[in-house]
């Protein structure tokens, strides 16, 4: 892991390297998906099973895209017991946090006594994107299908990448069924995208696309904006941990390790403190644990490129550099970390305290997982039930109303010239 001192003399280029475009804005990527999405919007399902062969390998025809009814209930039939506990417990958490976040209609009165307000109607289909790759992203489906359910949404489009033999893992189908999916398809990446976006003769298209992916799924997603609603541009995951002396370092260093397996290779992970003494006991800590993890090959590359330990003036500089890097999960393992959180604003979810590990919120505590990434935090939330609402404003005036706005809305008309405008307030009146 590199570390990064502030007494190092190229301190502020460092940190500038950090928050540099991640693989989210590559422009060999964009060219690359713009023309997977063009092949799918010009072929349809002919291009959809081309690419799919390319790049999973499998070779399916266009009625094998979708996962038949009895795919689905053959795999619940062979989840075990223990399969279904940590299903249903995650899916109970997530549901109940979705349920306390549902956007409700509400109405005022105005001060020209008109009634005005908001109802909040599901989207009526809705795609989402399950990443699968070198890991069966079971939570993942928990994680936004449930979030889709709670909110009303008659029609879950499920996609995912099958593997090189056409299938797909029966415990992910087992929780997009769990969790209400009423259609999954075998197909991944930039192309399955397209398919939500555009639709084809197997794909319907949707109204909204949600989930994560690699980064050519987010490319597909941010080019396809306009075309199609997004939820937001979540790529390969990140932690910064944000931490002081009270802090241990064993846990510090299984948490980096563990946001370091995922497999993309676009990881990255960060350590911010103002303790020397910290960064030398996690950096112990790293090389103890790593050497047990079966997926070791992903964690060095992370670690090699994409890994940073900060050392920091003091705790202020650090929770400025944190709302610079935007990350998507940031740890706060100091003294009162909840006075210290409420300073973070551009993380996508704060976890605090010492026993608080990211890995509560990827599966089982309640609030989705699915995150921006690549310092989108910035800008975005992490993704809720209410992206799944469509928000609709309501006006209601009567007569009475209709008058005591009338010398406004005349006056607005006449400076912009538009007299047929003030013509309909006062044809009510006439």
């Amino acid at each position: 892991m590199r570390i990064i001192r502030h007494s190092d003399p190229d301190y502020s280029r460092q940190l500038d390297a950090l928050s540099a475009d991640s693989s989210l804005f590559d422009s060999v990527i964009e060219d690359r998906t713009w023309a997977i999405l063009q092949s799918v919007r010009e072929r349809g399902d002919a291009a959809l099973v081309e690419l799919t062969e390319r790049f999973d390998g499998a070779n399916l025809a266009a009625d094998q895209l979708a996962v038949t009814s009895a795919e689905l209930l053959n795999a619940s039939l062979q989840a075990d017991d223990s399969l279904r506990a940590a299903v249903a417990e995650a899916h109970r958490n997530i549901a109940a946090f979705a349920k306390r976040s549902l956007r409700k209609p509400w109405e005022m009165r105005n001060s020209h006594g008109g009634v005005v307000g908001e109802k909040f109607d599901p989207f009526q289909r809705v795609g989402i994107y399950i990443p699968g790759g070198t890991a069966p992203l079971v939570s993942t489906a928990l994680m936004t299908v449930t979030l889709a359910k709670v909110a009303g949404c008659s029609e879950i489009v499920v996609c995912t990448p099958p593997g090189r033999d056409g299938s797909i893992n029966p415990a992910l189908l087992f929780a997009a069924r769990t969790a209400g999916a009423t259609e999954v398809h075998r197909v991944g990446g930039a192309q399955a995208i397209a398919a939500l976006g555009y639709g084809t003769a197997s794909i319907r298209r949707v109204q909204k696309i949600f989930g994560p992916g690699n980064a050519y799924v987010v490319a597909a997603k941010r080019l396809l904006f306009g075309q199609v609603a997004v939820d937001l541009l979540p790529g390969p995951s990140e932690v910064c941990v944000l931490a002081d002396d009270s802090a241990k370092p064993a846990f510090i260093a299984a948490d980096l390790l563990a946001q370091a397996e995922h497999g993309s290779g676009h990881e990255r992970v960060w350590l911010v403190t103002p303790s020397a003494k910290l960064i030398r006991a996690v950096e112990k800590e790293v090389a103890k644990q790593l050497k047990s993890l079966t997926r070791r090959d992903f964690i060095e590359r992370i670690l090699r490129e994409n890994a940073t330990m900060i050392q920091t003036k003091d705790l202020a500089a650090g929770i400025g550099l944190v709302n610079h890097l935007a990350p998507e999960h940031c740890e706060v393992m100091t003294k009162q970390a909840r006075k210290v959180s409420a300073q973070l604003v551009t993380s996508g979810a704060i976890f605090l305290g010492n026993d608080s590990p990211t890995v509560l919120g990827d599966y089982v505590a309640g609030p989705s997982h699915t995150l921006p990434t690549g310092g989108a935090g910035a800008s975005f939330a992490g993704l809720t039930v209410d992206q799944f609402q469509r928000r609709t404003s309501i006006v209601e005036y009567t007569r009475p109303a209709v008058k005591k706005a009338l010398g406004a809305v005349r006056k607005f008309a006449a400076l912009e010239g538009l007299d047929a405008h003030g013509r309909s307030a006062e044809v009510r009146l006439d």
